[in-house]
């Protein structure tokens, strides 16, 4: 019912209906009063809003806990720590949530998750490689490796869009068949031997040479620089903008995050483990990594499972240990919002949802840098941290050592 509404709409009513009373609800039967303090602060550096102070009758509660981590791969480590000794005190899975602004911050927190088996489901969503356009990346990659993996020819053959349609697919599944061969070279015995109209074939024609013509580019590459490469030339990009909106842009940020993921797996020193690479290429073991983390399917409503989901999806829930993550300029508050008072506005309101998400316990957590669309980045802490009142919050400070090697130069 609130899709598409206007704050306007609220902020405008007391000149529209003039002779109305305004009644505040104002008291809250969810959180503790430290978490509640913490959101009335915040929310009231938002210059264009109804004046409303929550309060609650309720315990003062802990206090927040804010952990700075040194990279993303750590901040998840510290979550999933955090959620073990809470779990080991009897708690319930289901009653602790991971929040997150964007959609593609969820591929570091589930495998921080499926590393220690830990059952979690995505609220509202699916997990990071069953994404339709991860599929749709990864099978790109999956050519490259493989040109007769059935699979994914029919998954991309048409996507994005070049003007192969259902029937002109259908005589290539006709010829495999017949030829007792792949789609791949199905595809090469219609185009040779003038099977399709010449449209047809054109267009097929074009994705055979697509494929190799990436191929032969991607061969020298590292891997992050291969997949940089197919998210590039594939089209997927292009074709997710002419979409436009919220949702285009996620599936956008989810195909630069493919990227953090491969070059992450270049460098296995960036979480401290060495990955055993029994394949022939760092590609073909990163493919084989992704199908087993998509075949980890998730966890049933009725599971205990842990919560992942974003801010916007958390509207209207409540858990009673909630964990709202990266917390830096330019990923919250979104770039795409710091340059206009609405959008970062709009940003601080996403950010109380949030914070009154938690009943009992919230930790929010930043990283001093973070790996996106394949580079290190320094990260400054969000503002919305600086606008908690410090007497509200406590630092954690964990004893434990990091490889800091991979610490970007500040004065680069």
């Amino acid at each position: 019912g609130w899709r598409g509404a206007r704050i306007e709409n609220i902020q405008q009513f007391g000149s529209d209906f003039p002779d109305s009373d305004i009644v505040r609800l104002e008291q809250n039967y969810r959180s503790t009063s430290n978490i509640l303090n913490a959101a009335n602060k915040l929310i009231a550096h938002n210059q264009g809003r109804l004046g409303k102070n929550l309060w609650t009758d309720g315990a003062e509660g802990e206090l927040i806990s804010l952990y700075e981590a040194f990279n993303e791969q750590d901040e998840a480590r510290f979550i999933v720590d955090r959620l073990q000794d809470w779990l080991n005190g009897g708690n319930r899975r289901s009653d602790a949530a991971i929040l997150y602004r964007s959609n593609a911050q969820s591929r570091e927190l589930e495998e921080a998750l499926l590393r220690v088996g830990m059952p979690y489901r995505i609220y509202g969503g699916h997990r990071f490689y069953e994404r339709l356009e991860i599929k749709n990346a990864l099978s790109y990659l999956r050519l490259l490796v493989n040109r007769h993996d059935d699979t994914a020819v029919e998954r991309i053959i048409n996507v994005p869009t070049r003007g192969i349609g259902g029937k002109t697919i259908d005589t290539i599944r006709q010829v495999a068949r017949e030829h007792n061969c792949s789609l791949w070279q199905a595809c090469v015995e219609a185009v040779n031997q003038t099977l399709l109209s010449s449209r047809a074939s054109n267009a097929v024609l074009a994705f055979l040479q697509l494929i190799d013509e990436m191929s032969k580019a991607c061969e020298p590459l590292e891997l992050h620089e291969k997949a940089a490469y197919i998210v590039k030339h594939s089209g997927l990009v292009q074709h997710h903008e002419k979409e436009g909106g919220e949702k285009a842009r996620a599936r956008i940020e989810n195909l630069e995050e493919l990227i953090t993921a491969t070059s992450s797996f270049d460098d296995p020193g960036m979480d401290g483990e060495e990955i055993d690479v029994s394949a022939s290429t760092f590609l073909a073991a990163f493919l084989d990594q992704a199908s087993l983390d998509a075949g980890d399917t998730q966890a049933e409503e009725s599971e205990d499972a842990v919560q992942l989901m974003t801010l916007h999806s958390a509207k209207g829930l409540e858990f009673q240990l909630v964990f709202l993550t990266g917390l830096e300029e330019g990923l919250f508050p979104h770039k795409m919002s710091m340059d206009n008072l609405a959008g970062l506005e709009e940003e601080r309101r996403l950010c109380y949802v949030g914070i009154t998400r938690a009943k009992n316990k919230l930790y929010m957590s930043y990283a001093e840098s973070r790996r996106m669309h394949g580079d290190v980045n320094l990260c400054r802490p969000s503002r919305f941290i600086k606008e908690v009142p410090n007497e509200l919050v406590e630092e954690v400070r964990l004893k434990t050592t990091i490889n800091r090697s991979h610490m970007p130069s500040r004065g680069g």
